[in-house]
């Protein structure tokens, strides 16, 4: 049992009836009890009074100035007492059960009340998440004419839409700028290294000259003939989360910029028969690439969009043609 210094004093009997218990703490705290006689009083030696302060002490350290009430709900504050907590957004109240109420309604209304409390804890760590973390991205690839030449007819390098795709594997961190209840604003970084092929319609492949690239008809059957450029980058994404008011989020959008390093390219041939040819080259590509990202984010899932600013070959080396980027992100 609880042992309290306490005494009675003439404010004591001024304000507070005969039939109560007041106790005071050496930190200016008071417990008062209340009860209709004091016989009652004198039954306080079958409660557990140190489970209900300490429990109390432990649900409670989570409420920043929070009212807090507690009721009793059937049964008796015995010495087998379980404390129900429910948070809301005016403090907490505390519901004192009995061992078989609890048997029968509390351990349920416990446990919903302890997943709330964890759900709660997590939603506010992914907010203030910084560490890293893995991603996967896939996507389609297209090119965006930036000006023609007799030199390179556009049908030579026409893509197919579905063919031509990108995959790319990050890790990146999004610490918190700045926080609100409502919306909060994020910094994405990191990196990534990204596959972009650019699979060509018809029987067309890409070919190095000591002029600039081509693409000249094979003239046979292919069953599919591509370029293929593997990057490594950075990407900067400064990023907008908007939570309901429950804190979960509803989405977030981003709208940054990336850098690129061509760390590999080569082109791959499947013939009708199913043979492959590979061969690795520069095929006149600019090494740096860099352009605007957007990202829209709902729930899990993150759709992105890429557009290089920079051509996609050395100038007079290539079409002049950028690169457009869409997908989405795991």
């Amino acid at each position: 049992m609880l042992a309290f210094p306490m005494f009675a004093s003439a404010e004591n009997l001024a304000t507070h009836p005969a039939d109560s218990l007041v106790i005071r703490f050496a930190n200016r705290t008071r417990l008062v009890i209340y009860a209709p006689n004091k016989a009652a009083i004198q039954a306080l030696s079958s409660y557990d009074l140190n489970k209900i302060v300490r429990e109390m002490g432990m649900k409670l350290d989570s409420v920043p100035d929070g009212k807090t009430a507690i009721s009793k709900d059937g049964g008796q504050f015995l010495k087998d007492t379980v404390l129900v907590v429910t948070k809301k957004k005016d403090g907490v109240t505390i519901v004192i059960n009995n061992t078989e109420d609890t048997l029968r309604n509390g351990s349920k209304q416990t446990d919903k009340q302890d997943r709330d409390y964890q759900n709660a804890k997590r939603r506010k760590n992914d907010r203030n998440r910084s560490s890293f973390d893995y991603g996967l991205s896939i996507g389609l690839n297209n090119f965006i004419q930036q000006s023609s030449s007799p030199a390179y007819p556009e049908d030579s390098y026409d893509l197919r839409p579905i063919g031509s795709r990108y995959v790319a594997l990050s890790m990146g961190a999004m610490p918190t700028i700045i926080r609100g209840k409502y919306a909060s604003l994020k910094l994405y970084y990191g990196v990534e290294v990204a596959w972009n092929n650019f699979m060509f319609e018809g029987n067309n492949i890409a070919e190095k000259t000591p002029t600039g690239v081509a693409f000249p008809d094979a003239g046979r059957d292919l069953q599919k003939s591509k370029l293929t450029v593997a990057t490594i980058g950075i990407p900067v994404v400064p990023r907008v989360t908007f939570y309901n008011s429950d804190g979960r989020k509803i989405c977030h959008l981003g709208v940054g910029g990336y850098v690129n390093y061509r760390l590999d390219s080569y082109r791959k041939i499947k013939e009708a028969n199913g043979s492959k040819d590979r061969r690795h080259s520069d095929y006149y590509l600019n090494n740096y690439r860099y352009g605007l990202m957007a990202h829209l984010g709902l729930r899990s899932l993150d759709f992105f969009v890429k557009y290089d600013l920079s051509p996609l070959f050395q100038t007079d080396k290539g079409p002049d043609v950028g690169t457009l980027t869409f997908g989405i992100g795991f």
